[in-house]
């Protein structure tokens, strides 16, 4: 999974990216700090990594892993080359899902490019510059494809007018995951890698101030901006997360205690993440190693098994499968299939979160 990390210069978001990643990206009071994009590959938390590895006296533990990107300031007039813009815009139609930073907290020490705190504004210059952007795109794909249809090729009908759809859309500033893609309409879009349909989490950064709450009055315009465009927020403060990954291990949780600092940034985003994008993780567990794995919710065994090697999934015969919370309270798989909490399921098993498994495949 690919997140980029976007947002105005200035709004934390470097110094969010360096917490979460611990890569020492370059962040400075300056627009453009950030030109080539910064890139952090982060192991996603999970606890119940740690138990199965002492259950099974494992030798390795392989967590599923996250990859960040940061990507440079953008400013109003991006989409025309504005900052540098044009080339920042090409970097967010690698990734899966958008993080957008918005700066929630005030400090004349540190300028803000448009002078002034206004989130929704910020958000919007944003959205702007990424539909302008999409509406290039989907227009030059548009006349190709018109052209096409009228050659000949009637299979592109479709695309013709889900295309028509999607720059009505942009044409009036708005956003394409505004559209209700149906499923076969979501692989055609896919194709054009639109800036505005990937899912946002948006990421309201407060200062610390606000660390106790979580909240103050541009956070509760972010909220209300995110629920009414069916997206994800999360607040946090970026500079106290970056001071704690500057701390000892130890000291971490100390540190955390102190300012009552449940979950750190890298645990919302992730949780964030993984309910923006339908995501869940099975297990497999055994001396050699025990390792999550990352698919999609409603993945049936074999494509699930088709994650470890495409041979699994090609020579599917069955799954033995334990809740991972079954297993911890049985003391060992073995145990766990005594009192029959090991089932055996098919190929028409849909997984489920937390599912530990072996299985079983002809080669």
């Amino acid at each position: 999974m690919k997140i980029g990390v976007v947002g105005l210069p200035n709004v934390g978001k470097s110094t969010l990216f360096n917490a979460i990643t611990e890569a020492g990206a370059e962040s400075a009071n300056y627009p453009f700090c950030t030109i080539e994009p910064n890139v952090g590959i982060v192991d996603v938390p999970d606890e119940r990594l740690g138990k199965l590895g002492v259950l099974y006296s494992t030798e390795k533990i392989t967590p599923a892993s996250i990859e960040f990107v940061d990507i440079a300031g953008l400013v109003a007039g991006a989409s025309h080359g504005e900052g540098l813009g044009n080339k920042f815009l090409s970097h967010i139609r690698e990734v899966d899902a958008i993080v957008h930073v918005v700066r929630c907290f005030e400090n004349e020490n540190i300028i803000h490019v448009n002078g002034t705190v206004d989130p929704i504004r910020d958000i919007e210059i944003i959205n702007l510059e990424l539909a302008i952007s999409d509406l290039e795109q989907v227009t030059k794909f548009l006349d190709k494809n018109i052209k096409l249809v009228k050659t000949g090729d009637k299979s592109l009908a479709p695309t013709v007018e889900l295309l028509s759809r999607v720059k009505e859309v942009l044409e009036n500033n708005g956003q394409a995951r505004s559209l209700n893609f149906d499923e076969n309409e979501q692989k055609i879009i896919k194709n054009f890698c639109l800036l505005t349909a990937k899912p946002v989490i948006y990421v309201a950064n407060i200062g610390e101030n606000d660390i106790e709450t979580g909240t103050n009055k541009y956070v509760e315009q972010v909220k209300e901006y995110a629920t009414k465009n069916n997206s994800n927020m999360i607040s946090l403060c970026a500079k106290i997360e970056e001071e704690i990954i500057g701390l000892e291990k130890d000291e971490r949780e100390m540190f955390k205690e102190e300012l009552k600092i449940k979950e750190s940034g890298l645990e919302k985003l992730v949780k964030s993440s993984y309910d923006l994008l339908g995501l869940m993780s099975y297990l497999t567990a055994g001396e050699k190693e025990v390792r999550a794995w990352t698919i999609t919710k409603g993945t049936k065994a074999p494509a699930a098994a088709g994650k470890i090697h495409t041979d699994f999934e090609k020579g599917f015969i069955k799954a033995e499968i334990v809740s991972y919370d079954d297993l911890i309270e049985a003391g060992s798989f073995n145990k766990a299939k005594e009192k029959g909490k090991v089932r055996i399921e098919g190929k028409e098993y849909i997984m489920q979160d937390g599912d530990v498994v072996l299985f079983r495949f002809n080669n």
